[in-house]
């Protein structure tokens, strides 16, 4: 599948207009495209962009059981990211490291000098000689032995594996494709023989391989074995906001959280649903709220594309509630946008994986008579390189925090500018 065509040729970079959002890999008889977030630059070395394809299955794969459950992803989008990739990649890296399908043996007997003895049937199909002393020696025993049999349900089980995992993702790996299998068991018999063979399995490199392939047969049976496949999410700003938590975030920011309730004269009180800030960063005792944004402006640089009016507001709120419920000073506390961008082609020809691109207002928090706004309620526009944070967003350290840091506190350095 798709062996002529180079590895670059198969990629592409989303324009996030309507229809061209998902994310993640979708393959039939003709083409398979992988199709990266908005900003993302493409390297040139194939090795290189093997790399970044590897990294984009495993962010999808490690956040699909979130998109599961938060709130306005569909069931259909859930579904599309459910496809096993680690399985079938387990299978095709097993195949091409053995270079060879599992095999299986019987026990066998033959006559030998040396090897696990069987006595009993030594004893009675092997000539003893009698030595002096009246003791008996063989000079020749029935040993154990095994013989491969590659008829056996498991050899049959991975060469189907393999098969598969090879049709559906072996161009990421080589030109090549083994031979169909004459003979196959079906799901079920199948699934159950990998069940048994687990159980009586205590090699872990064999255990993962046996639970890959119980894996795909698995999602065979509830999609069939046709050759389209898809593997990704239209909700990429779901995972978005994971990977800026993750790499900037701290634990148990629900401390944060703006709480509202409805006073009743009539029934009882009733607590409605919280503002959630995306993330809260604390560096150097001083905080930062954070709302990841997967806009467009860091691709179009179309101011359009920014967060509106809603959004400015909601962040000062966030702002408010955390100066007045945990008393923070203005130096301490900030505000900001962050939205993913290509540091390698921009509109704003810059080139930090981290840059400040300007700051919004709300135009009702000037003061005319006393013209100043308190740092949290100018909320920074930060762009962040999305290839740079996808490598790296679970390894962000204090080095990207102070960089992170810094660009939201230019809002120090910049004058307040009166509002039209």
């Amino acid at each position: 599948m798709d062996f002529k065509n180079k590895l670059k040729d198969m990629c592409h970079v989303n324009s996030n207009n309507d229809g061209d959002e998902f994310v993640g890999v979708k393959a039939n008889t003709d083409k398979t495209i992988i199709h990266f977030p908005i900003g993302y630059n493409l390297p040139d070395s194939e090795d290189e962009l093997r790399n970044d394809i590897y990294n984009l299955f495993g962010i999808l794969a490690s956040y699909n059981r979130e998109i599961e459950t938060l709130e306005g992803s569909s069931k259909s989008e859930y579904q599309e990211v459910l496809f096993p990739i680690h399985a079938y990649i387990t299978v095709v890296r097993d195949f091409l490291q053995q270079a060879r399908y599992i095999v299986e043996t019987d026990p066998v007997y033959i006559t030998d000098t040396k090897g696990v003895v069987s006595w009993s049937k030594t004893i009675r199909s092997q000539r003893a000689l009698l030595q002096k002393n009246g003791s008996l020696i063989f000079n020749k025993m029935t040993v154990k032995a095994s013989n491969i049999n590659t008829n056996k349900k498991i050899t049959q089980i991975h060469k189907f594996c393999v098969y598969e995992a090879f049709n559906k993702i072996g161009w990421l790996y080589v030109p090549y494709m083994p031979e169909k299998p004459y003979s196959y068991l079906g799901i079920k018999e199948s699934l159950h023989c990998l069940n048994e063979k687990l159980i009586s399995t205590n090699n872990d490199k064999k255990q993962e391989l046996l639970k890959a392939m119980k894996s795909m047969l698995e999602y065979i049976d509830t999609k069939g074995n046709n050759a389209e496949f898809t593997f990704g999410t239209t909700d990429f700003e779901r995972i978005w906001e994971k990977m800026i938590d993750n790499a900037f975030g701290i634990e148990g920011k629900d401390q944060f959280f703006p709480r509202t309730r409805w006073l009743l004269d009539y029934g009882e009180d009733k607590i409605k649903t919280p503002l959630y800030p995306d993330s809260i960063m604390i560096y150097k005792d001083k905080y930062y709220v954070l709302d990841a944004k997967y806009y467009k402006y860091g691709w179009t640089g179309n101011p359009n594309h920014l967060p509106n009016g809603t959004d400015i507001n909601k962040q000062i709120t966030y702002g408010e509630y955390i100066e007045k419920s945990m008393n923070i000073e203005n130096n301490d506390l900030f505000n900001c946008f962050i939205m993913p961008y290509n540091k390698e082609s921009n509109p704003f020809n810059i080139n930090n994986s981290i840059e400040n691109i300007g700051e919004a207002i709300g135009v009702w928090k000037y003061d005319s008579s006393n013209p100043c706004m308190k740092n949290y309620e100018r909320i920074q526009g930060i762009v962040i390189d999305i290839r740079d944070l996808m490598h790296n967003y679970n390894k962000a350290n204090q080095k990207s925090k102070k960089e992170l840091a810094n660009a939201i506190e230019k809002v120090l350095s910049r004058g307040l500018v009166k509002p039209n």
